[in-house]
């Protein structure tokens, strides 16, 4: 994300990047970047609450309006109700979730398939 958004800043298009791990934010070096303190995979706000999905956004649109440097990392002031989220984030000894990695290309389907590898047309 941080080196879409470097390239497409170099090109003169303003970016901005919404995310919830703020040593990737830091790591990654976005022209302009908002932090949300909330788990990973919610950046935007809280899943069906509406309202703090609009006040997530809204304050890292604001934000960005106000950014006159790249590189700046705005923390937004917002707070999940539940913090339970941070022990499980923290845990070394938490489940793992992931699908195990696969060595073959995954497709979604088989038309997927046969434009990934079809020649290269020029």
């Amino acid at each position: 994300m941080s080196l879409a958004a470097r390239h497409l800043e170099a090109l003169g298009i303003p970016m901005l990047c919404l995310g919830s791990a703020l040593d990737i934010l830091e790591a990654g070096a976005p022209p302009r970047a908002v932090f949300v303190d909330y788990p990973l995979g919610h950046s935007a706000g809280r899943p069906f609450d509406r309202a703090d999905q609009d006040r997530v956004v809204r304050a890292a649109l604001l934000a960005f309006s106000t950014m006159a440097e790249p590189g700046a990392i705005v923390r937004l002031a917002a707070h999940w109700d539940d913090d339970g989220w941070r022990a499980a984030a923290a845990s070394t000894r938490g489940a793992d979730t992931r699908m195990p990695r696969a060595t073959t290309p995954q497709y979604q389907t088989e038309d997927d398939r046969r434009l990934a590898e079809a020649p290269a047309r020029r």
